[in-house]
């Protein structure tokens, strides 16, 4: 049984639940979004499984996920990016935020929301049990694709993504 850590609204721990439990009931946990770039500036994008409990077949980022109790940022971005998508690399955290969702399957997303950003060259290795598919995309393919087809992507990528394409593009 995976359970997911119980947040306040600064991210002081409250306890854990279940994470379908938690999900049907909307309750604010903490997560983790990891966004992967190539050396050519591109966003890894997968396509989530078909079968997943929520969002199955939306497109997203390259990992998205819930730290298990007891285990830092650090240790459980490293797992599950090597989990979901078969890579290994550095990476950082560059913001937080709170958002929530209405999902499919009569679920909801509270989320406090860690956003880590790494580069790789690395071919990945996709988990058939997460991912359907992936591809990498251009800054502005993502804008063209999140404005002609909102509907294929997850809620919290189109939450955070401009916050990310911002922060890549003040960089450059």
């Amino acid at each position: 049984m995976e359970e997911v850590i119980l947040v306040d609204e600064n991210d002081a721990v409250l306890g854990s639940m279940e994470k379908m439990e938690a999900h049907e009931k909307g309750l604010l946990h903490r997560a983790f979004s990891i966004f992967i770039f190539n050396s050519n500036g591109e966003v890894l994008l997968h396509q989530r499984a078909f079968e997943k409990y929520h969002s199955g077949g939306l497109w997203t980022n390259a990992c998205c996920s819930h730290p298990r109790m007891n285990e830092s940022l650090s240790e459980a971005t490293t797992r599950r990016l090597n989990e979901e998508m078969g890579l290994a690399c550095k990476m950082d955290k560059v913001f937080d935020f709170i958002y929530k969702a209405d999902l499919d399957q009569g679920l909801s997303e509270h989320e406090f929301d860690h956003v880590f950003v790494g580069i790789s060259d690395e071919e990945p290795k996709p988990n058939p049990e997460e991912v359907a598919h992936y591809k990498y995309l251009s800054l502005e393919q993502i804008d063209q694709e999140l404005q002609d087809h909102p509907e294929e992507y997850t809620e919290w990528f189109k939450i955070c993504y401009p916050r990310i394409a911002q922060l890549i593009r003040e960089q450059h």
